[in-house]
């Protein structure tokens, strides 16, 4: 899959970068807007207003516009949901996906419930790295969080991605005041035992869902965190997200802390999210969209497509106002691609 005649020479020039000269090189790809679990952070217990199927973008469609995503200088990209492994055929689109040149690392988010069925197509198909969401290691408290009772199958799934040699495999955990903050120590001798990467993330107040919930402040557990197991700072060759990293001494195991309320990062800012129906949002804290889908289907050409994309990456704000609006983005998390 190439782009049109003359475009290509045309992408070596346009390289992504914003309008305060941050190189955009990472986007993040959702394929579903559904998820079979009801975390209170992101998605309400009751919300029923998915996008209908018709509106998601075909694996097809997918690959054009990533296509033209790549030749403009974006190098990885996440495959996200709601809950990925819930899109039928996506080992067809990841296969797709990673033969693209100049896409050097593609991944994917999942809530870990469907690992068991999916991980080894998904592997064969040329998926190497994993981020799986786990809050809580005790079955009543995932419960609670996620209103499902299958926190053995997505343990079942970690042991078999770490099986198949996926590396590395992070795991999210959203800390939540008076819900999980109690278990971070469990949850990082867990990565320790297994040799994956814990990244702890601040809630963020997106949708009615994010509204309602106070961020732990992550700046000053990870203090604690820091003294209490000694852990080493790690900077990694080339920055590849916002986490801020340490090692675990005489382990492989690796903690990564995001805090977009706390100390955010939008200064470093380097990513675009895609929604399932193909619409463009530069900045998760703000509604600017462009609807790439929707001028796709409508019959715009790759030339068409890649000068909205380049006005919208143009525009991307400077940062998030999380603190001073909190309100503004009323769409939730997983309306936006995670």
């Amino acid at each position: 899959m190439g782009l049109e005649p003359g475009l290509a020479a045309r992408a070596e020039t346009d390289q992504l970068k914003d309008g305060f000269n941050r190189v955009i090189d990472y986007l993040r790809v959702s394929v579903t807007d559904r998820c079979d679990m009801r975390c209170a952070y992101c998605m309400p217990k009751a919300f029923k207003g998915f996008q209908e199927p018709a509106n998601w973008l075909s694996h097809q469609e997918t690959g054009r516009l990533v296509n033209l995503f790549v030749g403009l200088g974006i190098s990885k990209v996440r495959l996200t949901g709601g809950e990925p492994l819930l899109r039928r055929n996506l080992p067809d689109l990841v296969r797709n996906l990673s033969s693209l040149p100049g896409l050097t690392d593609l991944s994917l988010s999942t809530n870990g419930a469907h690992l068991v069925a999916h991980a080894p197509a998904l592997k064969a198909a040329g998926l190497h790295r994993l981020n799986v969401s786990l809050d809580t290691l005790k079955p009543a408290k995932f419960h609670e969080i996620t209103h499902r009772d299958c926190l053995e199958d997505v343990l079942a799934g970690i042991q078999l991605v770490l099986a198949l040699g996926f590396s590395p495999i992070k795991i999210n955990m959203v800390v939540q005041a008076g819900v999980n903050d109690d278990e971070v120590d469990d949850m990082l001798q867990f990565a320790v035992e297994h040799g994956l990467v814990l990244r702890l993330i601040e809630t963020m107040p997106i949708g009615h869902a994010g509204l309602g919930k106070t961020a732990v402040d992550l700046t000053a557990l990870t203090r604690r965190l820091v003294e209490k197991h000694r852990l080493i700072p790690y900077i990694e060759p080339a920055r590849t997200g916002p986490a801020q990293n340490w090692r675990v001494p005489n382990s492989s195991a690796m903690l990564g802390v995001i805090t977009p309320m706390s100390q955010h990062f939008c200064a470093a800012c380097n990513r675009l999210r895609l929604g399932v129906d193909g619409t463009l949002y530069p900045c998760l804290g703000h509604n600017d969209a462009t609807p790439l889908g929707r001028m796709m289907r409508r019959g715009a050409s790759d030339a068409e497509l890649i000068e909205a994309i380049l006005s919208a990456v143009a525009h991307k704000p400077e940062r998030h106002e999380f603190h001073e609006r909190p309100e503004r983005v009323v769409r939730f998390m997983s309306a936006t691609g995670g």
